[in-house]
């Protein structure tokens, strides 16, 4: 919802004045159609990577704190919001909480990841058919 692209830099810079997080990467943009609940706009993804020094629980703390800074509402699953941030990786770490389940439990199957994460990692798993995902900016 709203700005599509600022509510991405606004995440991107929070992430980047973060003091605990170091080396950021960040893929280009990719627009594609809305999974789960499909009747509101296309979806504006993309992935970033870096270092922190914050440890999985404080990382999940930060990212809903800018969630909640851009004013995203949860109402509807998958529906229609400012912004949402998903931890797919904690380095090679396995982690299961009632909070945080890493890596992604559905990662694999979700073409608007695999894509924009492949332009940041070595990453050997296949694009689904029919993906539905297009470039929409390049920052590479």
């Amino acid at each position: 919802m709203g700005d599509r692209e600022a509510n991405i830099a606004f995440a991107e810079e929070r992430l980047e004045a973060c003091p605990e997080i170091s080396s950021l990467k960040k893929a280009s943009l990719y627009e594609t159609e809305p999974v789960g609940y499909t009747d509101q706009p296309d979806f504006l993804n993309t992935c970033v990577s870096f270092l922190t020094t914050l440890g999985p629980e404080e990382l999940l703390e930060l990212t809903s704190s800018i969630e909640n800074d851009c004013k995203r509402k949860r109402i509807i699953r998958w529906g229609p919001r400012t912004l949402d941030i998903d931890i797919i990786f904690y380095g090679d770490e396995t982690i299961d909480t009632p909070d945080l389940t890493v890596p992604h439990p559905r990662w694999k199957e979700r073409a608007f990841v695999i894509v924009p994460a492949k332009e940041l990692e070595d990453i050997d798993v296949p694009v689904p058919e029919g993906s539905g995902v297009k470039l929409f900016r390049s920052r590479i």
